[in-house]
């Protein structure tokens, strides 16, 4: 999973679901930015009043890639490592670990669940479309859309990427919007 170039803006994609991809794209491209090349240190650092860490944060945004887009909207199984945790038990399992883990495991772990998550929405947009259900069903008997669900982890990775962008600062200075050209995850 290397990227050369940005991706490109989604006013230049031609359709929706492209429009749609390429903010997510983008999104994770940020994401990878904010948190990558940190030692374990790094990773294990704290700010402010939050216990949260990078490699937490990190290893929390690949059970959503797994969680949202793998098994809710496709309709797969968790996998490993997720597979083999009790989260009733540790509901906070994957934010303890992801700060005792080793930055390559971290780092690996969210890549696998990315490079995942990218061929099961190309499976679902194309079988399903946009308009098309989810694999799942709310308790008031409403199943969201294949568009909804990918607006969610636009607005997931949004969010952390702000989590990160604070963490991160905190932790070697790094500021900015958005990553440089010359990036690659």
């Amino acid at each position: 999973m290397s990227e050369a170039s940005p991706q490109p803006s989604p006013s230049a994609a031609s359709t929706e679901a492209e429009s749609l991809l390429s903010v997510l794209e983008r999104n994770r491209r940020t994401f990878a930015w904010k948190t990558s090349g940190l030692d374990e240190k790094g990773l294990r650092a704290t700010t402010a009043a939050s216990a949260m860490t990078l490699g937490g944060l990190v290893k929390h945004v690949a059970l959503v890639e797994a969680d949202w887009l793998a098994v809710k909207l496709a309709g797969q199984e968790y996998g490993a490592p997720w597979d083999a945790v009790d989260f009733d038990a540790d509901p906070d399992w994957e934010w303890r670990t992801g700060a005792l883990d080793s930055p390559e495991d971290v780092y690996a772990l969210w890549r696998d669940a990315v490079e995942r998550s990218r061929e099961l929405v190309a499976e679902v947009i194309k079988e399903r479309g946009l308009d098309g259900p989810a694999s799942f069903t709310w308790p008031d008997g409403r199943s969201p859309s294949v568009r909804a669900m990918l607006l969610d982890m636009v607005e997931e990775y949004a969010r952390h990427t702000g989590h990160a962008d604070i963490l991160c600062e905190a932790v070697d200075g790094r500021v900015g919007e958005g990553a440089p050209e010359d990036f690659s995850v």
